[in-house]
C-alpha cells in the first residue's frame, strides 16, 4: 500500500485535528485496497471513502484532494489540479461509489 492510516491522519491534521470520526470505513478501505497491485484502484478506494463516508469530523474533501496528490507524487504522475477537484466533486454530489468508474475518473485527472 503506498500511504497508510496514519498518514491519512497527518494529511488531515493540514487542514484540521486529524480526529477520525469513521475508523472502520477507513480501515475497510485501506485493507480492501491493498489488495490491488493497481495504485489507481487503491486510490479509488481511499478516495470514495474519505469523501462520502466522512471519514474525519472536519476536512473530508480537502484531505481527499491532498491524498490524490501524495499519491501521483509517489508515482511521479502529474496531474490537472482542476480535474482533480472536480472528480472529488462529482464523487460527492453524484454519489459515486463505483471503484471502476472513479478509477477512471482519476485516471482522466492525470496527464
Amino acid at each position: 500500500m503506498i500511504i497508510t492510516k496514519e498518514e491519512i491522519r497527518e494529511i488531515n491534521r493540514l487542514f484540521d485535528t486529524g480526529e477520525i470520526v469513521n475508523e472502520s470505513s477507513l480501515e475497510f478501505a485501506l485493507s480492501t485496497a491493498q489488495k490491488s497491485k493497481d495504485w489507481t484502484i487503491q486510490l479509488a478506494y481511499l478516495l470514495r471513502t474519505i469523501a462520502l463516508d466522512h471519514v474525519f469530523k472536519e476536512g473530508n474533501k480537502r484531505t481527499a484532494v491532498a491524498v490524490f496528490i501524495s499519491f501521483c507524487e509517489i508515482k511521479n504522475k502529474p496531474y490537472d489540479l482542476y480535474k482533480v477537484d472536480q472528480l472529488i466533486k462529482n464523487i460527492i454530489v453524484k454519489q459515486i461509489t463505483d471503484i471502476n468508474k472513479i478509477r477512471r475518473m482519476i485516471q482522466n485527472a492525470t496527464v
